[in-house]
């Protein structure tokens, strides 16, 4: 027998008796995601956060994930996202910002997970001299059910 096909009957056989590892269905699960955008001039900023929990018997696992970006036609944007995880808890920030010759755009989402529940927010402000700034808040928050 050629050691190549020593070895591809060794793999094929050492899988055949490996157990396999089966998914597990939640006990328990949620999602949550907020995001907005703003414009004003020639500015826009967005920014968008969601996570997702899921119980099993074996154990809780957590996802979370944010994001944002900035645009202008002559001045300055920027999008910064931070992300957070401190043992059973996961948070995670991002804010956008486009600012031209003080008309701006700005957005910021927070969200968040921690042991009984989901939570994310979004705000926006657009501004443009001499005018009223349009601002704007979404907020979802949702109660994982205990194991």
């Amino acid at each position: 027998m050629k050691p190549i096909n020593l070895i591809a009957a060794a793999s094929i056989a050492l899988l055949a008796s490996s157990p396999a590892a089966l998914a597990e269905e939640c006990n328990a699960a949620g999602t949550v995601g907020t995001a907005g955008s703003a414009s004003a001039g020639g500015t826009s900023a967005s920014s968008v956060g969601t996570a997702g929990v899921c119980q099993t018997d074996g154990g809780t696992t957590s996802s979370i994930g944010s994001g944002g970006s900035a645009a202008t036609v002559d001045g300055k944007a920027q999008s910064k996202t931070h992300i957070n995880d401190n043992g059973d808890k996961l948070k995670a920030q991002t804010k956008a910002q486009a600012v031209d010759k003080g008309t701006f755009s700005k957005s910021r989402t927070k969200t968040s997970v921690n042991g009984d529940g989901l939570e994310s927010t979004t705000r926006t402000m657009s501004h443009v001299p001499g005018e009223k700034p349009v601002m704007s808040t979404t907020k979802k928050k949702i109660l994982v059910p205990e194991q």
